[in-house]
């Protein structure tokens, strides 16, 4: 049986904003996309979270250690129900087909942990936002623009005609669920139920919109504002609420989640927190020591020189001019040198160079 508090790295009385926490920080270091990510692993973490994040199937694995549901699995352990042992079947009731998911529903309904569900949440959008190394170096403020479902115009989201109103749900008499009374291999149950009718309102509207057909929603655009903080890593994600796809009947919408992808630089490779860069050089300025000027990524002239002795072929390390920490503090610079040999010598420039080879 897999420990998914394990899994995710918190306590049995850990809160779903811990939880929440945890499954973001690894998903973000084992996503398939990301470098040194591990499918497995981020496939592992997110079954957790489906879980644990759940209150009504969290209760159900604390209780049984399990999930109903689960391929070839019974909620009672790995033993099953008493008699039984381990089973997974198909069957109906009555001479209708039935979902082995219902009779679950059914049973711990029955013990009193009620599976309501919502559907008309709006769905996440996940968009990505290309950042030049510059701006992931000073942070940047984006507007991002992006299609997505949005609240309907004419009926502000609601799915009817205000002036219309609405009425009680005759289904359900205003109660939003109905209840269901079924025979099972375990006894006689009693299932409630979202309205299929109300979809768990309690009310029908007088009049549909017949702009949106009911639903709230039409096809549209959103823009948001954010602000990318100085440092930020590529494929980091940014998380704003509510910024998703509009909720049907004027409910929760869903999240909007920026993937950062900073664009290659023609100078700098980035390298976590540092910077490496390569410059040429010739050789008057290899032995005489001269300083050699360059721009550094925010834009700064400063000179340089190889302390006396240096050994080219390594990498020449300032402290402090790399990218920024989200911690704090900055990465360092790194500087690979090339060696300019020139084309063609010329008499007077191979005598010198075979004068100055009798000195080393």
């Amino acid at each position: 049986m897999k420990d998914f508090y394990k899994i995710l790295g918190v306590a049995k009385n850990a809160t779903e904003d811990d939880i929440k926490k945890a499954y973001r920080k690894l998903a973000h270091q084992f996503h398939p996309d990301k470098q040194g990510g591990n499918e497995a692993k981020f496939k592992e973490v997110s079954e957790a979270y489906q879980v644990l994040s759940n209150k009504e199937k969290r209760i159900m694995y604390d209780r049984f250690g399990r999930v109903d549901g689960a391929p070839g699995s019974s909620p009672f352990g790995a033993g099953g129900w008493p008699g039984f042992g381990d089973f997974n079947v198909e069957f109906g009731f009555g001479g209708e087909p039935g979902d082995f998911n219902d009779v679950f529903d059914a049973f711990f309904e029955g013990l009193g942990m009620r599976r309501r569900k919502t559907y008309q949440r709006g769905g996440d959008v996940e968009i990505i936002q290309e950042i030049t190394l510059e701006e992931a170096f000073s942070g940047v403020k984006k507007v991002i623009k992006y299609d997505t479902s949005v609240n309907c115009r004419h009926c502000e989201g609601i799915g009817y005609d205000k002036k219309a109103g609405v009425a009680v749900c005759s289904a359900c008499g205003g109660q939003g669920e109905i209840r269901e009374s079924r025979r099972t291999f375990f006894g006689a149950f009693s299932q409630v139920k979202v309205c299929p009718d109300c979809l768990g309102s309690g009310e029908k509207p007088n009049k549909t919109c017949s702009y949106c057909s009911g639903s709230g929603r039409e096809t549209g655009s959103r823009q948001v504002e954010i602000f990318i903080k100085s440092g930020i890593d590529d494929r980091q994600v940014i998380t704003v609420k509510g910024a998703g796809e509009a909720g049907g009947r004027n409910s929760q919408p869903g999240d909007l989640y920026i993937v950062i992808k900073v664009k290659p630089h023609p100078v700098f490779e980035r390298r976590g927190p540092d910077l490496l860069m390569k410059q040429s050089i010739g050789i008057a300025e290899t032995f005489l020591g001269k300083k050699i000027k360059l721009n550094t990524l925010n834009g700064k002239l400063i000179e340089i020189e190889a302390p006396a002795g240096f050994n080219f072929k390594e990498k020449l390390r300032f402290g402090g001019l790399g990218m920024p920490k989200l911690e704090g503090g900055h990465g360092d610079l790194y500087i690979d040198f090339e060696l300019r040999q020139p084309k063609k010598l010329s008499p007077k420039a191979k005598k010198l160079l075979e004068e100055l080879d009798k000195e080393i």
